[in-house]
C-alpha cells in the first residue's frame, strides 16, 4: 500500500511538471502555477541544441518581453548608426533677429527628445540668429499617421506615464514631474512641476499633520487640464518630498509643447507672439537646424534596461515609416517585422503585435520564437549591442534586485516582464562551463506573480548545470 500511494505521488508530480529540473518544478509547484500557462525554451547558442523545453510553440502573452522584437528588429532593420531627425524650419523673412514668419518643427519620431535636448535644439535654433518670432509655431507630425490612442485603453488611468501614445514629435515623453514639499512653517504643500509650463496655475494638495502610510498617491485626485493642475486631498507631513510621474493627457500635446516652448525660448532670449498649429512642411521653407537623436545601441538600451514603453511605441512605429516608406501606422509596422522575421527564417506563428510594447492584453508570442529571436540576435554582427541592452542580472535595470547573491548574478542579460497575471523572462545565460545559453520563460497564469521564484531557478539551474 505504501509503495503505491510513493508511486501515485510521483505520477501526479510528474504530470504537474513533467521534465523540469526539480528545483524550477518544485518552485513552480510551490507558486500554484499550471504547466499549462508556461512556455519554456532553452537553447545551447554554439550548438543550436535544445536543452529545455515546456510548451515552446504555445502563443502566450509576452508583457515586456515583447520590446525584444521591437529593438532587435530596430537594430536590424534600421542600423547601430541610426538616429532620429528633428529638424526646424522659417518660413518669411529674418533679419536682425526678427523673423517675420513661422518657426517650423518637423519630426521624426524621436523617442528621447527629452528637455535638455530640446534646450539645446533651441538653442541652435538662436544661434541661427533667430530671436524675436512674429509668426506662428507649426508643427508637422506628418511621419506618423493621425491615428489618436485613447490613454485609458489599456487600464483605464491615462494619468499614469507608460499610457502615453506615439507622436512624431514627442517632446519629453509628454510627461510631468511633480514635486511635492511640505512646508511646516508655512503650513502648505510647495508643489514643482518638471519641465516647468510657464505661467500654468497650480492648486496643491491640503497639507496635514501625521505619518505617511501605504501608497500616499491614492489620497490625491490630479488633474492637469488647460485650466491648470489641480491636487486635491490631503498630503501629510511625515510624507516629505515626493515625486510622482504624471501625463498631462487633458492638455493637448499642442499646448503643452508650446507652454514648454514659450518658457525656455524666454529663458533663451527670445520672444515669440504667435500661437501653435499644425501643419506640414512646405516648400518655400528654409532649413535652420536640426536635432539628432542619439544612436540606436543607446535607444534600445533604454527602451530594455529600464522597459520604457512610450520608447518602445515609438521604435515600433518607425519601423513601418521606414521600412515601409510610408507614414507611420501600426499595420505598416507589423507588416516591416513580419517581412523581417521571414528572411530571418524565425517561425512566427501564433504572433500577435499591438503595439510593439508588451503593454498589451492582446500581444503573443511563443518561447519557440522568441528563442529564435535571440539565437538570431547573438549570431548578427550587431550581437554585442544588442545583448548590452539587457538587464544585466544582480546589477542594473529591471534585473538590479533580483538573484544578487547568487551564482549567475552578473553572467545573464535578462528582459524582463509583468502584467496581471503575466511575468516573463527573455535572455541570455553565460553558464558556469562558458557555454552560452537563450533562455525564455513566459507565464500566463493567476498566479503568475508568483512565479519569479521559478524564473530565478531557472536562470540559476542553466548557470551552475549547463
Amino acid at each position: 500500500m505504501r509503495l503505491q500511494v510513493v508511486l501515485l505521488t510521483l505520477l501526479l508530480a510528474g504530470t504537474v511538471h513533467a521534465g523540469l529540473p526539480a528545483p524550477v518544478a518544485a518552485a513552480f509547484k510551490r507558486a500554484g502555477i499550471a504547466p499549462s500557462g508556461i512556455g519554456i525554451e532553452v537553447i545551447e547558442i554554439t550548438s543550436g541544441r535544445n536543452v529545455l523545453s515546456l510548451n515552446p510553440g504555445l502563443p502566450l502573452n509576452p508583457a515586456s518581453t515583447m520590446k525584444l522584437l521591437t529593438t532587435s528588429a530596430a537594430l536590424d532593420l534600421l542600423g547601430p548608426t541610426y538616429s532620429f531627425t528633428t529638424e526646424a524650419y522659417r518660413r518669411g523673412t529674418l533679419q536682425s533677429g526678427l523673423l517675420q514668419g513661422d518657426l517650423i518643427l518637423r519630426g521624426s519620431g524621436d523617442p528621447k527628445l527629452v528637455i535638455e535636448n530640446f534646450w539645446l535644439f533651441l538653442r541652435k535654433i538662436r544661434a541661427q540668429g533667430v530671436r524675436d518670432i512674429r509668426g506662428n509655431l507649426v508643427l508637422d507630425r506628418s511621419a506618423f499617421d493621425d491615428t489618436v490612442i485613447d490613454p485609458a485603453l489599456f487600464d483605464g488611468d491615462p494619468l499614469k506615464a507608460y499610457n502615453v501614445g506615439p507622436d512624431a514629435l514627442l517632446l519629453n515623453f509628454y510627461a510631468l514631474a511633480v514635486s511635492f514639499m511640505p512646508d511646516r512653517a508655512q503650513g502648505v504643500v510647495k508643489v514643482r512641476l518638471d519641465p516647468a509650463l510657464g505661467a500654468y496655475a497650480i492648486r496643491p494638495p491640503q497639507l496635514t499633520s501625521g505619518e505617511c502610510t501605504g501608497d500616499w498617491r491614492t489620497a490625491i485626485s490630479a488633474t492637469l487640464d488647460p485650466a491648470g493642475a489641480r491636487f486635491d486631498g490631503p498630503y501629510a507631513l511625515g510624507c516629505g518630498e515626493k515625486s510622482w510621474q504624471l501625463s498631462p493627457y487633458q492638455l493637448s500635446r499642442n499646448r503643452y509643447l508650446e507652454l514648454v516652448f514659450r518658457q525656455l525660448w524666454t529663458e533663451l532670449g527670445g520672444t515669440f507672439e504667435g500661437s501653435v498649429v499644425d501643419g506640414v512642411l512646405t516648400t518655400d521653407a528654409v532649413a535652420l537646424a536640426q536635432w539628432e537623436s542619439p544612436t540606436m545601441p543607446e535607444l534600445i538600451r533604454d527602451v530594455n534596461k529600464y522597459s520604457n514603453n512610450v520608447m518602445a511605441r515609438q521604435l515600433f512605429l518607425t519601423l513601418g515609416s521606414t521600412v515601409q516608406l510610408q507614414p507611420a501606422s501600426i499595420a505598416a509596422s507589423r507588416s516591416a517585422i513580419a517581412g523581417w522575421l521571414a528572411t530571418r527564417q524565425i517561425d512566427a506563428t501564433g504572433l500577435v503585435l499591438e503595439n510593439g510594447a508588451g503593454l498589451s492584453r492582446l500581444e503573443r508570442i511563443s518561447a519557440h520564437t522568441l528563442g529564435a529571436l535571440l539565437m538570431a540576435a547573438y549570431r548578427a554582427p550587431t550581437m554585442p549591442e544588442f545583448v548590452s541592452s539587457l538587464p544585466l542580472v544582480g546589477y542594473d535595470g529591471t534585473m538590479r534586485k533580483r538573484l544578487r547573491f547568487e551564482g549567475v548574478s552578473g553572467h545573464a542579460h535578462i528582459k524582463t516582464g509583468s502584467l496581471q497575471d503575466v511575468r516573463s523572462i527573455a535572455g541570455y545565460v553565460q553558464a558556469a562551463s562558458g557555454k552560452q545559453f537563450a533562455v525564455v520563460c513566459l507565464i500566463n497564469d493567476p498566479n503568475a506573480a508568483r512565479g519569479g521564484e521559478a524564473q530565478d531557478a531557472l536562470l540559476q539551474w542553466v548557470y551552475e548545470n549547463k
